[in-house]
């Protein structure tokens, strides 16, 4: 199952998350989301764990906790949507007006 953790602080590395969800059951993986421009934590993260019961556990427990110092939130991850592609931001005509 994989779970959704929000309102992390920003001192929380991959696995430090892991070993939040680890008392649970098996953790396949644990992602804190980085902004690519700064390098820094976007504040939350994803954790997959092989067994659903262990999972939903985790969630029951863990949800509206504090951790450091933070009350994040946790819940059953929603599949990833389909965005259409952004507009480069290029127009097409170079940004001049044809005068003929």
């Amino acid at each position: 199952m994989n779970i959704y953790v929000s309102n992390l602080s920003f001192n929380v590395q991959d696995e430090d998350l892991r070993g939040f969800f680890t008392p649970y059951g098996e953790v396949t993986s644990a992602k804190v989301i980085m902004d690519k421009f700064t390098g820094k934590s976007k504040g939350f993260g994803f954790v997959e764990m092989s067994d659903n019961a262990a999972a939903q556990k985790a969630i029951a427990e863990l949800d509206n906790g504090v951790v450091d110092g933070r009350n994040v939130k946790v819940m059953e991850a929603r599949p990833r949507e389909e965005r259409p592609a952004r507009n480069s931001g290029f127009r097409s005509d170079n940004g001049f007006k044809k005068r003929w």
